[in-house]
């Protein structure tokens, strides 16, 4: 056993997929006595889409759920528009709607082919992290107490997490700003909105309502409205869910049949986020690193990227291919980007209720901001690793086109070995890095320097000479002086001239040399990139 992860959710479920793909031998453990049949659907959106699609869950997650293509958007009974989605630039670009205990259920099925299958009942009550290893203890349901050991372990067992608990890792939070979720299944006597099967949105002062459609003609709401101090702890009842749908539709009498009385549920969100996200040996993810509102479904989606981003980090290092401070960078990336959702989130006009004068004031400019690509975005913020220290951007400022150092890698159509143009995503790796340049500049001597600075960097490098199918997609790649180098996870980690060979190498060492003393290595290190950058280069823009 190399790994040992605590909890089978999506996250968990997410890690130990990736790990495995990459060759570590995992043990997946979860104090539940079974799978829970979690009904409530979840939003997966473009980026955690292609994440799941580069470990190969993708199609079959696409088979079972629902791909949305608009929500309408009511102020009661007013229509006040509509918000298409499939804005994005990906192959994934529009939300696919899925019940949560199908997205844990086929994700398990994968593990299973992979070797794994999840442990239930079994409890961890203790870690304990040395220099070179993970002890810890599980408590069996049967009674028996287990004392083990890995080289790591990785928390993701949710808010309550025993790992982080045990570590003394604080989980910051701040608490919701008097929002309060309810939410349920049922059949209503006629179906609200002027479009029935799509989503729709209802918006009235102090609440606001979402109701998506489910498999079998019922519906799911989820009611966002502002409640007192303390959440209350039971489910809504029935006559509960009916009387908040009927007054935020003003439709008096109208009638719910409940089919899923354990889809019901209520809860406070707040926003919590961990200090750290690594303690030596032990790291975490998911819900035990951060947790918020459930608005717009995120914190699933942001879950399961941080398990994208750590397995393909916490592979190499325990391979020795780099350093163990390229997991401080996993830490420093995912706390970056969970506050820039939280951020984002609170201004989620989606599901903020409002009070009567801003209710008003709010749906009267939404039919004029619908069209607008900025509003039809904010559902869906995609923030990357900018600013990090695995993102080295050294291209001159007037090189302003094309991706920068920590963003997505765009999906630009592309011919590559081959007069058939294929999206470059298809052509990325999650088991290596891949060196990305103009097919047009790839001359030999230039291409065999290129591999020699790669040879000497223990973990595996694809050169991808491209050739951008159009005008467009050559203006998304980026100027054909530049070369990019993308991470296993489809970020940019290098941005810099292609006739500048040494420039990929001095990254290239840094990232083998990383090391957890923050302290440069001989030609530097990933927290301290200034380091390595020869004279004249620019770097984020800054001479």
């Amino acid at each position: 056993m190399d790994v040992c992860v605590v909890g089978a959710g999506p996250a968990g479920l997410t890690l130990a997929i990736g790990l495995r793909r990459l060759g570590l031998r995992v043990r997946i453990v979860d104090r539940a006595t079974a799978a829970a049949r979690e009904v409530r659907p979840l939003v997966l959106w473009a980026r955690a889409r292609e994440a799941l699609d580069a470990l190969g869950v993708g199609a079959v997650l696409r088979r079972h759920g629902r791909e949305a293509d608009a929500v309408t958007i009511h102020a009661r009974d007013r229509f006040l528009g509509e918000l298409t989605t499939g804005w994005a630039l990906s192959a994934h670009a529009r939300p696919l709607a899925v019940a949560r205990h199908d997205v844990e259920r086929l994700l398990r099925e994968e593990l299973a082919r992979l070797g794994t299958r999840v442990e239930w009942s079994a409890e961890l009550t203790g870690v304990e992290v040395h220099e070179d290893r993970a002890a810890f203890t599980l408590r069996h349901g049967d009674g028996r107490v287990e004392a083990a050991a890995a080289p790591w372990i990785v928390g993701c067992e949710g808010v309550s997490s025993v790992v982080r608990d045990r570590l003394g890792i604080p989980f910051e939070s701040r608490p919701g700003v008097g929002l309060l979720d309810a939410q349920g299944a049922a059949r209503p006597g006629r179906p609200p909105g002027e479009r029935p099967g799509g989503g729709r949105l209802f918006l009235a002062p102090h609440r606001s309502l979402l109701v998506l459609p489910r498999p079998g003609g019922d519906l799911r709401f989820f009611c966002f409205l502002d409640g007192p101090g303390t959440a209350p702890a039971a489910a809504p009842s029935r006559a509960e869910l009916r009387d908040l749908v009927a007054d935020t539709l003003r439709v008096p009498g109208l009638r719910l049949l409940t089919t899923d009385r354990a889809g019901q549920d209520r809860d406070r969100p707040g926003d919590r986020i961990a200090a750290r996200l690594r303690h030596g040996r032990a790291l975490l993810a998911g819900g035990a690193a951060h947790a918020w509102d459930r608005a717009a479904g995120h914190g699933v989606n942001l879950g399961i990227l941080g398990a994208h981003n750590l397995a393909w980090k916490l592979a190499a290092v325990h391979r020795g291919q780099a350093g163990e401070g390229l997991l401080d960078t996993y830490s420093d990336e995912q706390r970056r980007m969970a506050v820039r959702y939280v951020r984002a989130m609170r201004f989620d006009f989606m599901e903020r209720p409002l009070p009567p004068l801003g209710h008003r004031a709010f749906t009267a400019a939404v039919p004029g901001a619908l069209p607008r690509r900025g509003f039809r975005r904010r559902p869906d913020p995609r923030p990357g690793h900018r600013g990090g220290a695995l993102s080295w951007h050294l291209a001159a400022p007037y090189h302003r086109a094309g991706p920068r150092a920590g963003d997505r890698m765009p999906d630009v159509r592309v011919a590559a070995a081959g007069p058939v143009a294929r999206r470059i995503h298809d052509l990325l790796g999650y088991g290596r890095w891949t060196l990305v340049l103009r097919a047009g500049r790839a001359e030999p001597a230039l291409v065999d320097a290129l591999r020699r600075e790669c040879a000497r960097f223990p973990a595996p490098v694809r050169i991808l000479p491209v050739t951008p199918r159009d005008g467009i997609e050559a203006g998304r790649l980026g100027h054909p002086g530049l070369l990019c180098l993308v991470r296993p996870d489809g970020y940019v980690g290098l941005v810099a001239p292609l006739a500048r060979p040494a420039l990929l190498g001095a990254y290239l060492a840094a990232l083998g040399h990383a090391r957890t003393d923050r302290s440069p290595g001989p030609r530097g290190n990933l927290s301290t990139p200034r380091r390595v950058i020869p004279p004249g280069v620019y770097r984020g823009g800054v001479p």
